[in-house]
């Protein structure tokens, strides 16, 4: 089994995220079914490093969906951004100091999806 951190060196090699990559990541990520807060933030941490790149638009796509999952779909609270998911939210998307195309994509994907979307978050899009 591929370890997380083995996997971002893998995909970061070339420094771009191809189709084929993107394929991997859903195999391997979603085979329980869920993305789980490690999950999500190993994919921040791959986007931060391919912000800006030549990468495939299906990564932007799955980086969408997949925080969106791990947001939206939780047990705690369904639906719903809670104060510690924003929280964390805000803190990953302002890690690398700009909001990039994919997270600018995944807050308007978190916005349509959501009951209610926080304030703080309207302010980053």
């Amino acid at each position: 089994m591929t370890t997380l951190d083995q996997l971002k060196k893998d995909l970061l090699a070339d420094g771009v995220i191809d189709a084929a990559e993107v394929g991997r990541l859903k195999e391997i990520l979603y085979a329980d079914g869920v993305i789980d807060r490690e999950e999500a933030d190993f994919l921040f941490d791959i986007n931060d490093a391919v912000s800006g790149k030549d990468n495939a638009p299906e990564w932007n796509e799955f980086f969408t969906r997949a925080i969106c999952d791990f947001l939206l779909k939780d047990e705690t609270s369904p639906g719903e951004i809670d104060a510690d998911e924003e929280a964390w939210l805000i803190a990953k998307v302002n890690n690398d100091g700009q909001v990039d195309d994919a997270e600018k994509a995944l807050l308007k994907a978190i916005k349509a999806e959501a009951k209610s979307f926080p304030a703080a978050l309207e302010a980053m899009i």
